[in-house]
């Protein structure tokens, strides 16, 4: 039989849990037809040896922020690099669609999003899921896209005027409906961030009312829950408590426990999981294999300042009197995470701040002390200029609770990548070879078939994705090979993982791209 390609003589991890064998595969086209003992019977136009090696499918990126990075840099190496073949987009309730008619309302969505997005041309040529997708099959998309509808330009698209506030019941309705819409073209699901402005803002109503057309569709309720600090237990009940409920599915992003006081509450926050899975609730979470974190700057402001408009929170910013007030509530917050006073200054630094280049690595408190100020004043000063993207990095959990959050059979693998600014988190590019060479080949926490069923079968049955995260005759040839005597967490070390391929193209090769693009869009069906 001639084939396209084969990989010979490799031994083959097939994402299922099952045990590893030796053989080999033959790809057709985009497709595996044949994964099992080696055989002579295919000839194929190309013959990769894999021996040494071992072959696993392509990893899926549960919690990704790529939304547009794949239009600025469609290879999207970042990823590719890693083994990651398809991401989850439009995650924590930041999206790029759908798009208000009226211009001012896309300019808002466009500020809103480019802390955890970045920056694309003005003008967005789509409207809707259904344009954004074919805008990105336009431009060539490096890896495989699973799209979330993301809250914040639902909220953005049926409000008038500043969506920072409670929703009317007929603005309720309109989200409703353009969630709908969504679904209906091809949307996986719903996600938001109550711990960011405006779907902090979102009433349980509202959140009802979205999350039973979500389980209407059998699609997924992802959530950046309201507080990781000190109340994150109560915090991660409250969405636990709405998905069982609703009946919705539900996968809960970047699980953790934000400060060294709360790592104490992990275990907890494990128990509550496989206390309302064994209520039935279809639960399981993603998390990303750092112990620090990145988001906005200006998500470390009292809700109060983040539900106003821009030019009105920087003449704010400005005035003495009311950074008393800001110091005040972050020193002492209610209801609401303040890394300010959970990690403090010391583990809170800069990674981009747009005009402000020598800062990248700074830590608050560093810069505080060499300038002689408060770091509060230092925070304030670097906001009153009015970065567009202004990103951070802080310490927030220790490695013994990542450890033990990563064991929990639960839990998929995520990098929670931004693509921002002009520094990106470990995590955006290194995740997976910092997660096989710093925790399994270090630790081992876990047989490395389960580690790799946790990156590819279970996160592609979740997001119901049928013929992909196996090695298996008839899956899409979505692969990698690697090499772990010799994969490190270095930067710049691109060895062990040796190849890379995506719907039967080889992407990556030999530490490079080989320049091919051919990531796809993949829709849910109606349900």
């Amino acid at each position: 039989m001639r084939v396209s390609t084969t990989i010979d003589n490799v031994t083959i991890i097939d994402g299922t849990g099952n045990g590893r064998f030796k053989g080999m595969v033959a790809i057709q086209d985009d497709s595996i037809v044949h994964a099992g003992p080696q055989t002579t019977r295919f000839t194929a136009l190309r013959t990769i040896d894999g021996k040494g090696k071992i072959l696993v499918p392509g990893f899926i990126d549960m919690h990704g922020h790529s939304d547009l990075q794949l239009l600025r840099d469609p290879g999207m190496a970042p990823k590719i690099s890693q083994g990651i073949v398809t991401e989850v987009i439009g995650n924590c309730g930041m999206g790029a669609y759908p798009l208000g008619e009226i211009r001012s309302k896309r300019r808002l969505l466009g500020e809103m999003a480019s802390d955890i997005l970045g920056d694309y041309a003005d003008t967005w040529p789509w409207k809707d899921f259904e344009t954004f997708a074919d805008t990105l099959e336009h431009h060539g998309s490096g890896t495989n896209v699973v799209g979330l509808q993301a809250h914040t330009p639902l909220r953005i698209a049926a409000m008038q005027g500043n969506p920072n506030r409670l929703a009317t019941s007929q603005e309720i309705d309109g989200m409703r409906r353009l969630l709908k819409q969504s679904y209906e073209q091809g949307a996986a699901g719903f996600s938001s961030g109550l711990y960011y402005a405006p779907c902090l803002f979102a009433s349980r109503e509202e959140l009802l009312a979205l999350l039973h057309l979500t389980a209407e569709y059998d699609r997924l309720f992802a959530v950046h829950h309201r507080c990781e600090g000190d109340g994150v237990v109560d915090s991660l009940r409250e969405v636990l408590e709405l998905a069982r409920q609703t009946g919705v599915r539900i996968e809960v992003s970047h699980l953790k426990a934000i400060g060294r006081r709360n790592q104490q509450f992990v275990p907890q926050m494990l128990a509550l999981i496989d206390d309302y899975a064994a209520k039935g609730v279809r639960v399981t979470f993603d998390q990303y294999p750092y112990t620090y974190g990145s988001t906005s700057l200006y998500s470390l402001l009292p809700p109060e300042y983040l539900q106003l408009e821009r030019d009105v929170l920087l003449s704010k910013l400005a005035r003495p009197e009311e950074r008393v007030r800001m110091r005040s509530l972050m020193l002492a917050p209610d209801g609401w995470d303040s890394l300010a006073s959970l990690c403090g200054w010391e583990d809170i630094s800069v990674m981009h701040v747009d005009g402000l280049p020598e800062l990248k690595g700074r830590s608050f408190a560093s810069l505080a002390q060499e300038s002689g100020r408060d770091p509060f004043d230092v925070f304030f000063d670097m906001l009153t200029r009015g970065p567009a993207i202004a990103v951070m990095s802080d310490v927030t959990q220790s490695d013994g609770m990542l450890e033990r959050i990563l064991m929990h059979p639960l839990g998929y693998f995520g990098t929670d990548s931004l693509y921002s600014g002009a520094v990106y988190h470990p995590r955006s590019t290194q995740a997976t070879r910092h997660l096989f060479a710093t925790y399994f080949k270090e630790k081992q926490p876990m047989p490395l078939e389960q580690l790799v069923k946790r990156m590819t079968s279970a996160p592609a049955q979740c997001l119901r994705l049928e013929d992909r995260g196996v090695v298996r005759c008839g899956y899409k040839a979505d692969l990698a090979l690697l090499d772990l005597e010799t994969l490190t967490d270095e930067v710049d070390d691109n060895r062990g993982i040796s190849l890379v391929m995506s719907n039967g193209k080889v992407v990556w090769e030999q530490g490079r791209m080989t320049g091919v693009v051919a990531g796809r869009v993949l829709r849910s069906r109606s349900g």
